[in-house]
């Protein structure tokens, strides 16, 4: 999704020439072929968007998984960028690497000071460790490393898994299905009361290209929307725009994750960027790209 995402706004800007490798053609996890792929390009800039991600049900199922698979992912290309020479990279990180009962709204600063949200712990220190990686390099070897700490992310080209997912695209293929089958109610995980903050992917990937030449003075910047809705809100809206009349019932005995995350994004903002896509606007074309590649989520 991010990739994408990132893609076509490098190529709207005018960029022609970009190497992008899917997983099948680059497995990011092995250092020799990481370190062959650069040997073979000139890279003026990397955006490490890759990574292995998921709902609250794959981080509670998988952690070995998303700790060693993003471990690698990012060491390998980190690494590989540095003895290639490559000044400027991006990494994407999450906001889930704050912790669990962190002030609110986040700032960057908050950043280890208290203790993980024990569902995606793993991927969460695998995303501490990519930023203090770039942090350390640029230190070491003065690079120009730069960690991007987006919000909850949707939009085109989500995975759309019912177990998987994250939980725009989850409800969206849910509520669908149950129209669609005549289900005169929908069950959701948790009881519906966390606050969580989203951002369309393609903000974020015109906050990349936004940043690619700028200076900011810190290596970490949030990137949210400021728009924050309870999960409540956010399925109610969700049925409105999928135009299902049934009933959203949400089962308490499964987990909520963090009560509340909501970004303070001051220092992108100060540098003149903001977001574009109110959430509605976003979720209404996120659900027309379902309906259009719904076989293939199915």
């Amino acid at each position: 999704m991010v990739g994408s995402a990132v893609e076509r706004r490098l190529r709207e800007a005018g960029f022609t020439n970009i190497a992008t490798r899917m997983r099948q053609e680059l497995d990011l996890t092995q250092q020799s072929a990481v370190e062959s792929w650069f040997r073979q390009n000139q890279f003026d800039l990397v955006i490490l968007a890759a990574a292995r991600v998921g709902g609250i049900y794959a981080n509670s199922t998988y952690p070995a998984e998303f700790i060693y698979q993003n471990l690698m992912i990012q060491s390998n290309v980190i690494h590989s960028a540095y003895r290639s020479r490559v000044e400027r990279l991006i990494f994407l990180g999450s906001s889930c690497i704050y912790p669990r009962d962190c002030p609110q709204p986040m700032r960057e600063e908050y950043l280890l000071t208290g203790t993980l949200e024990s569902t995606n712990a793993p991927y969460a220190v695998a995303k501490i460790t990519g930023l203090m990686t770039c942090e350390a390099y640029n230190k070491q070897y003065g690079t120009r490393y730069l960690s991007l700490m987006p919000t909850n992310l949707y939009g085109s080209h989500d995975n759309f898994d019912l177990l998987n997912s994250h939980v725009i695209p989850a409800m969206i293929r849910k509520i669908h299905e149950a129209k669609m089958a005549g289900t005169q109610q929908v069950v959701l995980w948790g009881s519906g009361r966390p606050f969580r903050e989203f951002l369309h992917v393609d903000d974020l990937a015109d906050a990349c290209v936004f940043l690619m030449d700028r200076e900011p003075v810190h290596s970490v910047l949030n990137i949210g929307s400021g728009d924050e809705r309870s999960i409540l809100d956010l399925a109610t809206l969700i049925a409105e725009i999928v135009e299902y009349r049934g009933e959203i019932v949400f089962d308490a005995s499964m987990p909520d994750g963090t009560p509340r995350k909501l970004l303070d994004s001051s220092r992108i903002h100060s540098l003149g960027w903001s977001p574009r896509i109110p959430l509605r606007q976003g979720i209404q074309q996120t659900y027309d790209w379902f309906k259009r590649h719904w076989s293939e989520a199915a």
